[in-house]
């Protein structure tokens, strides 16, 4: 219908309204002139018209379209709203609530392209019948996050609003989408779900979108395939669904579609099997027929349209769609869903067996009424395709197994019976196919995983229609739109009604859901008096029941209810009328009772359950819960109902399926907020831009769009702002409203007073004012009008100012005028006067009139001379910086050269202190040298003996290391282990649960093994007993065969007769074909007949009408006469034979007398069937001759009437009519005779099918029982499995364990040789160093030889000594090492003792931990617990705030109790910042040892780098002088201060090591106080818990005392679930919240243990490290005091400082590791810390909300009374629940009545049968046990149900707390606004300032400029007069001074005149006079 346009059109014309047109002042002023109303029309609906006159009751109006003058009833004439409330958005808003202005409103929308229309919570759509643009993803975009009053009406602000309102409220949301067929309901269906897959796509972040079974394209999928399976064209639509769903789209709490259901309502399944003229049946018919390939139409048997009966039309197109293209979309939408390729095989299968159970066709036999399959290729396709047996199917078909009494027969179906059965069973296989479909695609949307925390539902069902005859079906969609209606009316006036409510208007609560009650308790009332449908069931359990018995027990039954109906009149064809809210409905009760119980062959069920085909099989599994052919059979034929009792329970009827499908829909609805979308349909003949008027009041009456506002009009619809109010009609009451400030309602109230309105017009709330219906409309009248006098007296003085303004402007152009006209004649007096032409040529010369351009100069220069001020002003401040710079460099320049001059004067003296130490040098180096040389011969010896000793020494330094890496190891082997360790416990502890899991469930198996053992001795003993009675039986059996031999010899004599009659049929068959061919002849006549008739009737439209209907009619008789001929003849045959039949039964009656005394007592019951027979057959024999009679007196009627002329047509139809119903009659009695009469034969075979059918039952029920044990052995053995597989998985597990340990040696091993690889290039780097210097050594030593070697013989003996002392020295160095390698391994032993030692602590340790984690768990469920205790108190704070200001002197005691919380607080607070601070200097103490350890380092390597310069020094000196034989004595003085150098660096690493123990004291210092700080928290947090535990209890007496003065609101407070749902979803996301901080809060504590072990590891592996240290530096002293020689003594040092480097680097590491320590243990305590503080602001916030609750008392009132009202809902929900659960107390305790009675049967039966069965009675136990856990089951899920309900109500504080949160986040973000606009102002302030002193001097600087024009105007007449007087004087004179000045003085004048203005003119005039009047007198 709306798909989207691929065109350019502009979406906003079909969405927004031009309200320039709307406000059009020309429309407002002919509405009010004219007094516009609306009078009913035939043609329009209504139309327009003004009122001229009233007259009494009745009013003379003028049309509005055509000036046309008509009298209309007042009653009829309805108002006109405003030209403003045109093409309004929400209807609610007209001022005049009726019909016409609904409809004209629509109307004008929709001829605008504006299809979508509020009113009030309905949302109206109307079919536009062509593609819009307002559909595409930028429309879904504008939509998306607006509220809907903020854009158009659209079907997505609709699907917005649900799904912000679910996000914000956590309310489960539905959107009802009703109508007729074709206005659209589907695609507006698919619009919202489209929508909200767009909008709630949880892929929102990935590029790929089309990724393929996606949940959001899975649900916009479903789609295609429902409508394939469901849908078809009608004549009203092309894609018309035929069946209602609701789709239930579940979101998780982040808003993210997370799954999907649908639920089907009434399938039309009777559209497969026949069709309307130009209808088609479902979709997907054509489209697999149309779409299948070649391989796919073998496999499935397919044929042309035309080859099946099913498809009435044969093939049909649909305009502008391809059938097999629609095909491939259905595959490939069924692919995405996920279905296998068997699947879609399967169901297309089914579909090729539904059109294949059309085309089997069935014959009536030749002698008989038995109906034969004369060919079979038919049904063995369709047994090919549906997987069963072709000779079963057919037998079960034609002679159905059909139980009598207690017997089963085969009963030969007659071919109507067979034709049925097969349509029968076709409805029944297509509607298990598409049930199975919905199951198999909710399957595939149902993501259980992820659970949705709401959904919202979209109703898509068949709105209320009225038929001129309504069906069943009918009757089910108007019940459904009935419950819908009163779920609206309930909602909307709930809604109205609360705002009443919430303005505090005077208000009597009206439900006007209950306006509805009484017509659905009609409909759906069980008893008292019983409803429809419950008295439909009735009569489908009662034999002999009819659908006239059911309408006369209706009417018997309900005939006095106010909703209810009879007929008219006898004419009438409908059976009984019904008042629904929309109108009167007609209902005819055809086959009302089939179409309940809908009856099915059952005996082709079963073939079907027992199918090959897994998927028919599957389909037909519930093949025990239909209605089979002997109940039908029953109902017609036997007066017994004992084939009805036996099934009664075992199935459910339609319209019991229905109603509770109904009442579940309606109690999830009522659980969601409604959204609500009339679709409506404009005209029938789906035209775009057309309109029926009639049509659309139709469905607006239907579908509650005017119920709503007949609603609407009970209370106040009109409501505005107190504001808007009083700005737009206090024009009305100028002088009722003081001046100043008044209040909103204040104001308004005096308003009101001063209109005089009724008060019941009106009600005044707390911001809005209310009225009825069309007081606004008015008002409106009262304000035009005033609104005109207005406009008309403004216009009249605005014309009035206009024309005296344009009279005084032609006054002053007159006086112009004149002006001018004097000048210009003195300018041509004076033109050619000498003395004028030197006064113009003079006056230009004079200074005076140079002056402006003087001043314009002198501006022009001022300005210069400022802009050059500027410039140099700039450049000096530029300057001023320039020279501040300068300044700035100039005294750094100065600072540098001081600090130059100070360092040049240190060099100097340092140069000089060098100088002298260089002459030092030199002595000292001449006295050296001749040392050395001796020196170094002894020294080469002893290098040898040194570097043996120095290979002894590497090898006992590689051991320590080897030792140390395995140290390492170890240590490591030890992390892991425990690391292992916890895993492995870990890992116990989950199996040890889970093995106690599965004992548990072993001990409960073998308790039911031992149970079912002894139940099965027990039935072994019954089952003997049972054995007995069949012996007992058996014998009775055989008897009866003896019987039925008996019976059988009749039999053979009954068909001897029969033959008899064979003959006679055939002569009777004769006389038919001769009446046939005599009926031949009459059609062509007929025929010859109409056609004269065509021609006549083409004369006349009228005419051809009539004519149309009286051909179809005689076409409907003729074959009705044939038929009922051929009826008459078998009527005729079955009547002799029954004559026949009942002789001979007669006969062998009185033969079976004496047999059958025994077994049956119905001879007298036969008897009086003869008699009735026998009458019956009289009356027969008198019908059959009447009918004969009729029959020909018919056919002469009809032959005259067609001869002599059309008009007698309609008479004879209607004696056609009445002999109809008279042979239909009589055909119905000679049925029901003849059913009789084959009942009398299967009464004699009950007692044997009885016996053999309990027989068969039993053997069944034994079956079952023997395949219930073994599934329950296969379930045993499935566990066993499952428990092997579990530890199949744990050694598993453990194995990889072991591989991962392996591999973790593995590394550990690999990570030591790379050490120990690294050491070794370290060494041999130090080597090849040492051998460098000796090589440069070695190069001195042979340059000197020469000179050495006499010294070398005289010291030979000297050395020998020294070498020995030296040797001694380095045995006793290596039995120290020795010493120091074996207590190195001690240490090694005793590091593994102490390994074992932890391994035993930390088993200790995990334990303790353990029992921690168990009391910290515990502490935490109390805690929990406490904390849900808390919020249920919040909770009934919040709800009980009205009782509060009855309490606030204990408000103050808890206030009191507050405050000293916070003290407690505060001063916890002020200990934390205090231990925090006391932390922070540790760590500066600690920091700044740090630094002081790093500057001793860096002194002593300023010591090195001297001392290695000194000796470079040393060696130059050494090369450069070559005479030796200074004296030694010097050279012992440098090497006594070498010697002082290396003890002072001594000191000095010893001092750094002191400092280095500090530090380390300090930081274990730091350790307990921070243990001691933990230990302090925990008390806090104890002492804290128990100060809840305290307030907790203050608060639950509080409680206490609060529950008395409560109980009387108990009633208002179960609404609150509806909040529930809403905070479940947060619930979650907080315990989810809380469970996570709670991991990280154990994880960190646990983290904190570890490094807390590993802290003590390294403190230990630290003291280790500094004894051997201290070892290593007391050989290095030995060493030091035992090698005397210089380079030795540098050797040395070289080696002791690598060995400093060493350890500094190894400090330096401990250092770094200590500090990294010290941070994780400060993180972990500023975690802790954080906690604490989060915890205190929690408190703090806690305490914050109660404040402002206090303070929010007025505002929570009105949610309070929400409150109220959701506690009521909730009651009766409690209520509803107690009922339900009463009802399933009455289900078990009926169960165990019934186990009682099962075990009674089996006592009776005892000794009848042997051990077979045992199993029975066990399984039927099981069974019961199995209820009986069900049922504690649902009691459990009930129970945790109210305890989630608890919860809820819990945590409903929460979110309480959050929403004052936002509200103080939004407070604070106001005040920064406010802050800013305060900002704003003050700018514009100085801005308007800064503007007004420019103003002021713009006003002094014009001031200045007209003082100077009036100064220079005074100065030029000055010079003027000063000019005249001179004149004077030079001419002198008395008269030529008097005629010279005249002259002048005229001149002057007349040329200052010529200058002047219009204005001026009259002023000056009389100046211009008096000069010349002066000198003449």
């Amino acid at each position: 219908m709306m798909a989207q346009r691929t065109g350019q059109e502009d979406p906003e014309q079909y969405l927004f309204v031009d309200r320039a047109v709307i406000y059009n002042p020309a429309t407002q002023a002919d509405w009010t002139a004219k007094k516009l109303v609306w009078i009913p029309s035939e043609r329009h609906g209504f139309e327009g018209a003004s009122i001229k006159e009233e007259r009494d009751d009745e009013v003379l109006v003028e049309l509005a379209e055509n000036g046309k003058k008509a009298v209309v009833n007042k009653d009829d004439i309805q108002k006109m709203n405003p030209p403003k409330f045109s093409k309004v958005e929400d209807m609610a808003e007209l001022t005049c609530l009726n019909e016409a202005s609904v409809l004209h409103n629509l109307k004008d929308r929709y001829y605008s392209g504006l299809i979508y229309t509020y009113s009030g919570l309905f949302c109206v759509v109307i079919n536009p019948y062509k593609n819009l643009p307002i559909y595409s993803e930028n429309i879904i975009e504008m939509y998306r996050g607006k509220k809907r009053h903020e854009m158009p009406p659209h079907i997505y602000a609709i699907s917005e609003s649900a799904y912000r309102c679910m996000l914000q409220d956590r309310e489960d949301q539905s959107i009802l989408c009703t109508g007729e067929s074709g206005a659209g309901k589907t695609e507006n269906t698919k619009k919202v779900i489209q929508y909200l897959a767009h909008v709630a796509s949880s892929h929102k972040g990935r590029k790929d979108h089309n990724i393929p079974g996606e949940l959001e394209r899975q649900l916009l999928q479903a789609n295609p395939i429902l409508e394939s399976f469901g849908n078809a064209k009608t004549v009203k639509n092309d894609n018309s669904s035929r069946f209602g769903k609701f789709i239930r789209i579940n979101f998780d709490v982040t808003g993210y579609i997370v799954g999907a259901n649908i639920e089907t309502y009434l399938l039309e399944k009777s559209r497969a099997v026949r069709q309307a003229k130009d209808e088609r049946t479902f979709h997907i018919f054509y489209q697999l027929l149309a779409g299948a390939g070649e391989h796919l139409k073998a496999d499935l048997l397919l044929e042309g349209f035309n080859s099946y009966r099913f498809l009435s039309n044969g093939y049909i197109p649909i305009p502008g769609q391809q059938d097999k293209d629609n095909f491939q979309e259905t595959m490939e939408a069924m692919h995405i869903m996920g279905f296998s390729h068997d699947e879609i095989l399967a169901m297309l299968k089914v579909v090729s067996s539904v059109l294949q159970f059309g085309n089997i066709s069935f014959k009536k036999e030749r002698n008989t009424d038995q109906a034969s399959m004369p060919e079979n290729t038919v049904a063995q396709k369709l047994c090919h395709l549906l997987g069963m047996n072709v000779m079963e199917f057919t037998r079960a078909i034609l002679t159905p197994r059909i139980k009598v009494g207690r017997d089963y027969v085969q009963k030969a179906q007659t071919k109507e019976q067979a034709d049925f059965a097969v349509e029968a069973l076709a409805k029944a296989t297509y509607e298990r196919l598409f049930r199975w479909l919905v199951h198999r695609i909710n399957k595939a949307l149902d993501r259980t995983k992820r659970q949705g925390a709401s959904f919202i539902g979209i109703l898509d069902i068949a709105g209320f229609e009225i038929f001129e005859l309504n069906s069943f079906e009918q009757l089910c969609i108007n019940y459904t739109n009935e419950k819908l209606q009163q779920l609206f009316n309930h909602t909307m006036f709930i809604l109205e009604q609360e705002e009443y409510q919430r303005e505090g208007i005077e208000w009597n609560f009206i439900d006007f859901g209950l306006d509805l009650q009484p017509c659905i308790d009609l409909i759906e009332r069980p008893a008292n008096p019983p409803g429809v449908l419950a008295l439909l069931d009735e009569e489908c359990w009662f034999p002999k029941a009819t659908d006239k018995t059911f309408v006369e027990k209706l009417v018997q039954e309900q005939g006095t209810h106010s909703k209810f109906q009879k007929p008219r009149q006898l004419k009438d064809k409908a059976d009984f009328c019904i008042i629904h809210y929309a109108g009167r409905v007609d209902y005819k009760a055809d086959e009302w009772l089939m179409k309940n119980m809908d009856p099915l062959n059952d005996n082709v069920a079963t073939l079907l359950h027992q199918s090959s085909d897994k998927f028919i099989a599957e389909l037909w599994k519930d093949v025990d819960r239909i209605v089979g052919l002997d109940q039908v059979t029953g109902m017609t034929e036997t007066a017994f109902g004992s084939a009805y009792k036996t099934k009664k329970g075992m199935f459910r009827t339609v319209g019991q399926l229905y109603k509770e499908s109904l009442t579940k829909l309606m109690a999830t609805l009522r659980n969601t907020n409604p959204n609500f979308v009339r679709c409506i349909i404009p005209n029938h003949e789906k035209r775009a831009g057309k309109l029926d008027p009639h049509l659309v009041l139709d469905q607006l009456r239907c579908n509650g769009v005017l119920e709503g506002i007949r609603i609407c009009r009970q209370g106040f619809p009109n409501r505005i702002v107190f504001q808007e109010f009083r700005q737009r009609y206090e024009i009305l009451t100028p002088n009722a409203i003081p001046k100043g400030f008044m209040d909103g309602k204040q104001a308004c109230e005096r308003m009101i007073r001063a209109l005089e309105l009724d008060p019941n017009l009106y009600r005044i709330g707390q911001s809005k004012i209310f009225f009825r219906a069309g007081v606004l409309a008015h008002l409106e009248e009262e304000r035009d009008l005033k609104i005109t006098d207005i406009i008309i007296f403004f216009q009249a003085v605005c014309r009035g100012y206009l024309a005296r303004k344009a009279f005084a402007k032609k006054q002053q152009q007159l006086s112009a005028l004149k002006v001018l006209q004097r000048n210009c004649a003195a300018y041509l007096k004076l033109r050619h006067w000498q003395w004028w032409r030197v006064f113009t040529k003079v006056k230009p010369l004079l200074q005076v009139t140079r002056q402006e351009e003087e001043l314009q100069a002198k501006d022009e220069e001022l300005v210069k001379v400022r802009e050059k001020q500027w410039k140099v002003e700039a450049e000096l401040e530029e300057m001023e910086r320039k020279h501040q710079q300068l300044l700035e460099e100039k005294n750094i320049l100065a600072e540098q050269l001081q600090a130059e001059t100070e360092l040049f004067a240190e060099a100097e003296e340092m140069r000089a202190r060098l100088a002298a130490k260089k002459q030092e040098l030199e002595e000292i180096l001449h006295d050296l040298e001749s040392r050395v040389e001796e020196e170094e011969e002894r020294n080469q010896v002893l290098q040898n003996e040194k570097k043996k000793m120095q290979g002894h020494i590497q090898d006992l330094e590689e051991q320590l290391d080897e030792e140390e890496g395995a140290r390492q190891k170890l240590q490591l082997e030890k992390v892991t282990a425990e690391a292992k360790i916890k895993k492995m416990e870990e890992e116990i502890l989950l199996l040890e649960d889970q093995n106690s899991k599965f004992l548990k469930e072993k001990k409960l198996m073998e308790d039911r093994i031992a149970e079912c053992t002894s139940q099965l001795a027990e039935e072994e003993e019954k089952a003997k007993n049972l054995a007995k009675l069949k012996n007992k039986q058996e014998m009775m059996i055989t008897d009866l065969e003896e019987r039925l031999k008996k019976e059988e010899k009749t039999r053979q004599e009954l068909e001897k007769a029969k033959r008899k009659l064979d003959g006679e049929t055939t002569d009777l068959q004769d006389q038919i074909a001769e009446l046939q061919a005599q009926i031949e002849e009459l059609k062509i006549q007929l025929a010859k007949k109409e056609e004269e008739l065509q021609a006549a009737l083409a004369r006349g439209d009228d005419e051809a009408v009539q004519k149309n209907n009286a051909l179809k009619l005689i076409r409907e008789l003729q074959a009705q006469i044939s038929e009922l001929l051929e009826d008459l003849e078998s009527e005729k045959a079955s009547r002799n034979k029954a004559d026949k039949q009942k002789r001979d039964l007669s006969e062998e009656l009185e033969a079976l007398k004496t047999e059958l005394e025994d077994t049956l007592d119905t001879t007298a019951a036969q008897q009086e069937l003869r008699t009735k027979r026998e009458q019956e057959v009289a009356e027969l024999k008198k019908a059959l001759e009447e009918e004969t009679k009729n029959h020909e007196a018919q056919i002469q009627d009809i032959r005259q009437r067609h001869a002599t002329a059309l008009e007698e047509l309609s008479e004879q139809l209607e004696q056609a009519k009445r002999f109809k119903a008279n042979l239909e009659k009589n055909r119905q009695c000679l049925e029901t005779d003849n059913k009789e009469l084959a009942c009398e034969v299967k009464v004699l075979q009950q007692v044997r099918s009885e016996s053999e059918h309990k027989r068969k039952k039993l053997d069944g029920l034994v079956q079952e029982l023997q395949t219930k044990v073994a599934e329950g052995e296969r379930l045993r053995a499935e566990l066993a499995e499952k428990g092997n597989k579990l530890q199949n998985e744990l050694d598993n597990v453990s194995s990889l364990l072991e591989e991962a340990e392996k591999k973790g040696i593995k590394f550990a091993k690999d990570a030591a040789s790379l050490e120990s690889q690294l050491q070794d290039t370290q060494e041999l780097l130090q080597e090849e160093t040492r051998q460098k210097l000796n090589l440069s050594s070695r190069i001195r030593q042979l340059e000197e030889e020469k000179n050495n070697l006499q010294e070398q013989q005289e010291e030979e003996e000297e050395a020998r000594k020294n070498l020995e002392k030296q040797v001694v020295a380095l045995q006793s160095q290596l039995a120290d090492a020795k010493k120091k390698v074996d207590d190195d391994l001690g240490t090694i032993e005793g590091l593994e003792e102490s390994k074992k030692k932890l391994f035993k602590d930390m088993e200790i340790l995990s334990q303790r931990l353990e029992e921690k984690a168990m009391a910290y768990d515990k502490l935490e469920k109390t805690k929990n617990r406490l904390q849900q205790e808390l919020d249920d108190l919040m909770v009934d704070l919040d709800h009980q705030r009205q009782i509060v200001s009855n309490l606030e002197k204990k408000q103050k005691k808890f206030d009191q109790m507050l405050a000293e919380e916070k003290n407690i607080s505060a001063r916890y607070a002020e200990e934390r910042d205090r231990a925090e601070a006391e932390a922070r200097e540790k760590e500066t103490k600690a920091l700044s040892l740090a630094r002081a350890l790093e500057e001793a380092l860096e002194a002593k390597e300023e010591f090195e780098r001297q001392n290695k310069q000194l000796r470079t020094d040393m060696e130059d000196l050494m090369s450069s002088k070559d005479d030796v034989g200074k004296n030694v004595h010097e050279l012992e003085k440098s090497k006594r201060t070498l010697e002082q150098q290396v003890e002072e660096m001594r000191t000095q690493l010893e001092e750094l090591e002191d400092e280095l123990q500090a530090t380390e004291d300090a930081k274990l210092r730091l350790e307990v106080n921070m243990q001691a700080m933990k230990a302090q928290f925990e008390r806090d947090l104890q002492a804290r818990d128990e100060q809840n535990e305290e307030k907790k209890r203050l608060l639950v007496k509080q409680v206490r005392e609060l529950e008395a003065e409560l109980e009387d609101e108990r009633k208002q407070r179960a609404l609150a679930v509806a909040s529930k749902k809403k905070m479940e979803a947060d619930l979650k996301d907080l315990e989810a919240q809380i469970e996570a901080a709670n991991k990280a809060r154990d994880e960190a504590i646990k983290q904190l243990r570890k490094l807390q072990a590993q802290m003590k590891d390294y403190q230990r592996e630290l003291e280790e490290a500094r004894a051997s240290r201290d070892e290593i530096f007391a050989q290095s002293k030995e060493n030091e005091k035992k090698l005397k020689s210089l380079e030795a003594e540098i050797l040395q040092l070289h080696e002791e400082l690598a060995a400093s480097e060493r350890a500094r680097r190894h400090a330096e590491q401990e250092r770094d590791d200590l500090a990294d320590e010290i941070a994780n243990s400060a993180s972990g305590k500023s975690a802790l810390l954080d906690e604490k503080r989060r915890l205190e602001t929690r408190i703090a916030q806690l305490e914050e909300e109660l404040e402002e609750e206090q303070s929010n008392m007025e505002l929570l009132n009105d949610r309070f009374r929400k409150t109220t009202l959701q506690v009521d809902t909730l009651n009766s929900e409690l209520a509803t629940e107690r009922s339900a659960a009463q009802k399933s107390e009455n289900a078990r305790q009926q169960l165990e009545r019934h186990n009682k009675e099962l075990k009674a049967k089996l006592q009776e039966l005892e000794g009848s049968a042997k051990s077979k069965f045992k199993a029975t009675i066990s399984a039927l136990e099981a069974k019961i046990g199995q209820l009986e856990e069900q049922l504690e089951q649902e009691a459990k899920e009930r129970a945790a149900a109210n305890k989630l309900v608890r919860r809820t109500e819990k945590k409903l504080k929460e979110v309480f707390m959050q929403v004052e949160d936002e509200r103080r986040h939004a407070d604070q973000y106001k005040e920064q606004m406010e802050k800013a606009n305060a900002r704003m102002k003050q700018l514009k302030r100085q801005l308007e300032e800064a503007e007004e002193e420019a103003t002021r001097a713009n006003a002094s600087r014009r001031k200045l400029q007209r003082e100077l024009d009036d100064a220079t105007e005074a100065s030029e007449g000055l010079s003027r007069e000063v000019s005249s007087l001179r004149n004077r004087l030079r001419r002198g004179g008395p008269i030529t001074f008097s005629s010279s000045r005249s002259g002048r003085r005229q001149l002057h004048i007349e040329g200052a005149s010529l200058e002047l203005s219009d204005d001026d003119a009259e002023s000056k005039g009389s100046d211009i006079n008096e000069p010349q009047v002066a000198p003449t007198e």
